[in-house]
């Protein structure tokens, strides 16, 4: 296996505890259009591909059609432009993480399914101080994970070969877009998913807490 030279960081679940403010976002959204709320451990489901999918999964079953998927995608957006840093914070030992791996001199960036405006303003809000090298939401024209081609996007910007990346990411979406995009994938168990879908999707490697990536990448 090639040294690792870049860490690929999604950002909900894995950098930052944003559940709180997505779901109170979400379930404001609901009640303005009449739907009841969900409990806030369901969205640990709910999230993580995209505003529309948010959308389809927290909406009852018999609503899920097309228009109404969009109207609740749109509240969503108005209501989160409001909460989303209301809970949000950095996991423990994040930032940490992060200065070492500053000092360490490898280059970091983010991804994540999240809007490309929102991606930034919790990257700007929390994590001023991190020189990440892309910060890449979901933008137009451009496949949400677990499409490989964002991840690809941001090698190739980078100027690192794919194979040179660790991807750090708590769900099986972000092994499935690590394995397609040729990075190797380490599972954050503090984050959203269970263990047992990130084994399901393919991931070998693991890390208990945001500091032990440091071992694991033989820094």
């Amino acid at each position: 296996m090639k040294a690792c030279r870049a860490v690929l960081f999604d950002l909900d679940g894995t950098l930052l505890y944003t559940l709180q403010d997505l779901a109170d976002s979400m379930n404001a959204a609901l009640g303005s259009l009449g739907y009841p709320a969900r409990p806030v451990e369901d969205y640990r489901f709910f999230v993580g591909q995209g505003v529309a999918e948010l959308a389809r999964r927290a909406l009852p079953e018999n609503s899920r059609d097309q228009e109404t998927i969009e109207a609740a995608s749109n509240a969503f957006m108005e209501e989160y432009a409001k909460a989303w840093n209301r809970s949000t914070m950095p996991y423990g030992g994040v930032e940490a993480l992060l200065d070492a791996l500053q000092k360490s001199r490898l280059s970091m960036a983010v991804l994540s399914n999240k809007p490309q405006d929102f991606t930034e303003k919790c990257v700007q809000e929390y994590f001023p101080q991190t020189p990440f090298a892309e910060v890449r939401g979901t933008r137009p024209g451009v496949p949400r994970k677990p499409d490989p081609a964002g991840a690809l996007a941001i090698a190739r910007d980078m100027g690192v070969a794919p194979a040179s990346f660790a991807y750090v990411g708590d769900s099986g979406t972000d092994v499935k877009t690590a394995l397609a995009a040729g990075m190797r994938p380490v599972g954050a168990l503090w984050g959203y998913r269970p263990r047992s879908e990130l084994e399901g999707a393919g991931a070998v490697e693991f890390i208990q807490e945001p500091l032990d990536l440091l071992p694991l990448l033989g820094l």
